[in-house]
This record gives C-alpha cells, structure tokens and sequence, in this order.
C-alpha cells in the first residue's frame, strides 16, 4: 500500500485531517446556552479551598462553572468533610469534578515514580485498584457528585455503560485527564465514543492542533491548560484566550498554576502549609478574570455567559 492512499482514506473515510490545521477555522459548535469559553478552575483540594475560591470570584464578579477537585483522592476527605464539599457546590452552583482515588504514582506500585516509568501512564494497575476506585466512585455519588475526573479509558469505557444501563445516574459527567496523554482527534473521537464529556489534550498544543481536534470530529468540550505548573512547563497563554475560544469552541478555561503536580497534590502539603491551597485558589480566580478580560478585548464576537442548567452539580 502507498502512502497516498492511507493519505487519501483520511480524507475520504474520516473527519480526520491529515496535518494540521494551520487554517483554523471558526468552530461552530457552542456550550448550552451559547458559549464559546467557561472557566475551570483546578487543585480545589478540601472545604477550606472550596470557600476561599468562591468567595474570590464573589469579590471579583466571576462566573465559574466547573471545578477540577480532590485529584490526590476523595480518599483523604472523610464523610462529613465529603457531604460538606458537595453541600457547598451545591449552593453555589458549580460543577465539582473529582478524582475518587489516588492511583498511579500514590500507591504501593512504584515503576510510574523512577525516571522512566511515568511513560507507562497514570491508568489503574490492577483489580484490586480498581475495585477500590469504584468503591470510592460509589462514596463520592452517596456524598452527591456527580462529576469525575478519570484518567483510565477502560475505566471510562466500563463507567459509562454503568450510566447509560442506570446504574449510575444518568446526570454523571466524565472529564478525561491531561494524564491519559491524548493529543490528536483520533483520540479525543476515541475517548467521546468510549463516554467522555470532556477531555483535556496535551497542555503544550499549538493553535493549529486545538483547531485539528475541534475540525476532525470531536464534538465535546476541550479543557485547555491557560497556564501549568512549573515541573510541566510553566507557560501562560492568556494572550491567546480569544483565538483559543474561536477555533476549539466549546472550551473549559483551565487554570493550574503552582510549583509540580507532586507538590500541588501531596498528600501532606496542608499540614506544612495549611494556608498553601487556599492562597492558591484565589490567585487562580484572578488568573480567571485576566482570561476574561483579554477575551473582552478581543475583535471577535465571543460569548462567555452563566448559563448554568446543562452542568452536574452536586445533588446531596
């Protein structure tokens, strides 16, 4: 077989494009209620964290629809402290996303941690840990939320289905993580036909790549880094906001900066600096209102909006 005709099966068979699409076209697709951009705000690790963001974006005036929360595990929070988390989510409106347990990196099994293991992935390794995933996943849905981060496509693969035979219910959302490693269409389109409702590319992608998912058949929200963590790259793009909103509307705004993954999601950072997470939050809030206001100064007829009633909030 030629290349040309792998080329031209791309072309012919599928959505896909064969490079990248360096013309980035508008995308037409929008948020219920006719967003182009939302804002996601990341590492909202305890109650205390929780109310410290909602009460910067109160003082500042900003919308923030979702919240990528408890990633080093609802394992650490107890019953009382997880039905708070979801009460509080509740009551103002917010889309809570959360990693029932620690996995990859923070279990027993130590090959993801040595210089060259993390290629392997951050999926469940093993039944057992898999089991112990489900059996937080069901906590988490007696506590009231109904949004999950998931970072394993056979976990996504089996959790859906649980939703669409109502075991689970039908209002539950998926975000697939940054930590599966999906960078291209065929992998995003792999992930929304496995159930995912969101899912976070690579953080480092070019415009040109956003605009190669959103043309090449991925209809679901993409969650792009607006700013990352130093040991990851360190960037901040807020510049490119409203170019961002334009070719891979529908996006979540994401906003995680701090020193490394390890350190943000450690599971002793409260004790050495309680003060640590909550700090965080607010300056993440403000990182916020500079995207919007670069998307305000933008030429481009971009909407941002409270539109609410499409987003799981938390049912306690």
């Amino acid at each position: 077989m030629a290349f040309k005709d792998m080329q031209k099966y791309l072309e012919d068979k599928t959505s896909f494009s064969v490079r990248e699409r360096f013309d980035m076209p508008d995308s037409e697709l929008r948020f219920d209620g006719g967003a182009h951009a939302r804002i996601e705000i990341s590492g909202i690790e305890n109650v205390s964290n929780l109310e410290a963001m909602i009460d910067e974006a109160e003082k500042r005036k900003i919308t923030i629809h979702r919240v990528i929360s408890l990633v080093k595990g609802a394992t650490l929070l107890d019953d009382a402290e997880l039905k708070e988390f979801a009460k509080l989510g509740a009551e103002h409106n917010l889309e809570l996303l959360v990693n029932p347990s620690a996995n990859r990196g923070w279990d027993q099994g130590r090959q993801y941690v040595t210089d060259e293991g993390y290629v392997s992935g951050m999926r469940l390794r093993g039944h057992d840990m898999a089991y112990n995933y489900l059996r937080e996943f069901d906590r988490c849905l007696n506590a009231g939320l109904r949004g999950f981060l998931v970072t394993d496509e056979g976990m996504l693969n089996l959790l859906n289905k649980m939703r669409e035979d109502g075991l689970i219910p039908k209002e539950t959302k998926f975000k697939v993580s940054v930590f599966a490693g999906h960078g291209t269409a065929f992998g995003g389109k792999l992930l929304q036909d496995l159930g995912a409702d969101s899912f976070n590319p690579l953080a480092d992608m070019t415009l040109p790549m956003l605009s190669s998912i959103r043309q090449g058949g991925v209809d679901i929200p993409l969650d792009v880094y607006m700013s990352l963590v130093e040991s990851m790259g360190g960037f901040q793009r807020y510049h490119e906001s409203a170019e961002i909103a334009r070719i891979a509307a529908p996006v979540y705004f994401k906003i995680e900066p701090g020193p490394s993954e390890a350190e943000l999601y450690n599971t002793w950072i409260d004790a050495r600096n309680p003060d640590f997470g909550d700090n965080l939050a607010r300056q993440r809030v403000k990182l916020a209102q500079i995207i919007l206001e670069w998307m305000d100064r933008s030429e481009y007829d971009l909407v941002t909006n409270d539109y609410k009633e499409d987003l799981s909030i938390p049912q306690p």
